[in-house]
């Protein structure tokens, strides 16, 4: 798999969610921890950043945090670093600005979700992101795939992708959108200024850089699963058996 360059050491993972549509499975078990084809889906994602060469990440915690904390203590690399959320659960614009408030991200890093699994196109998905990347024009890089790419993905779409890469809402008037956001992303501290306290959605912070015309996307090469329920687990580990 080919190379490239990366903008950031440092990714913040989002691993602080209660699952609730992975129950059962979730009951006594964060859902980071739920196994895919015999690994845990934090450790998939994880295994994209060691590949990569991230040497960091902050991963949020709120529910059943101790069990996080000891599977991260079993992995030498990316040297893991808490954000911790236990006593108020900060959803994702919220837990982002915390670690950024606490020094812990640098400018800019990437954010990743917990619970992604993708398959990388000719070359690790993070190199993508970082050659795309321009931090004059840009407030966030998010990562998209087509819908006809989303495995196991039952909504309309998120995004329209202009011909210069910025993003644009699918409207209140459409059907559907071409695009949908598969939780990862490249954010620059500009994004989280004059953020809200307490809990909130990284969409406030998008809304705000799509009026600016700040908020772009960069198109998924190879394919996503949506792991959202139990029964998503299944086709997804066949398709990835398959390669």
């Amino acid at each position: 798999m080919s190379r490239g360059r990366l903008v950031s050491d440092t990714a913040m993972v989002m691993a602080a969610g209660l699952g609730k549509r992975m129950l059962p499975l979730t009951a006594n078990k964060p859902k980071p921890l739920i196994e895919v084809a015999g690994r845990t889906l934090l450790d998939l994602m994880l295994d994209h950043l060691e590949d990569a060469g991230i040497a960091r990440a902050v991963v949020n915690v709120h529910y059943l945090p101790e069990q996080i904390e000891a599977h991260l203590a079993g992995r030498a690399q990316p040297h893991s670093v808490i954000s911790d959320e236990r006593d108020l659960l900060l959803e994702t614009g919220g837990g982002m600005v915390k670690a950024w408030r606490a020094g812990l991200l640098p400018d800019p890093f990437y954010c990743v979700n917990s619970d992604n699994v993708w398959i990388d196109g000719p070359r690790n998905t993070l190199f993508d992101l970082s050659e795309a990347w321009d931090a004059e024009r840009m407030d966030a890089l998010l990562l998209v795939v087509p819908r006809e790419r989303a495995f196991e993905h039952r909504g309309r779409g998120d995004f329209h992708v202009e011909a210069d890469g910025r993003l644009r809402r699918r409207g209140p008037d459409e059907d559907s959108a071409p695009f949908i956001f598969i939780g990862a992303q490249v954010v620059s501290h500009r994004l989280l200024r004059d953020a809200p306290d307490g809990p909130f959605s990284t969409n406030v912070l998008w809304d705000r850089a799509i009026t600016e015309r700040r908020l772009y996307g960069v198109v998924h090469a190879g394919e996503w699963f949506d792991m959202g329920t139990p029964q998503s687990i299944a086709p997804a580990e066949a398709r990835l058996a398959g390669g």
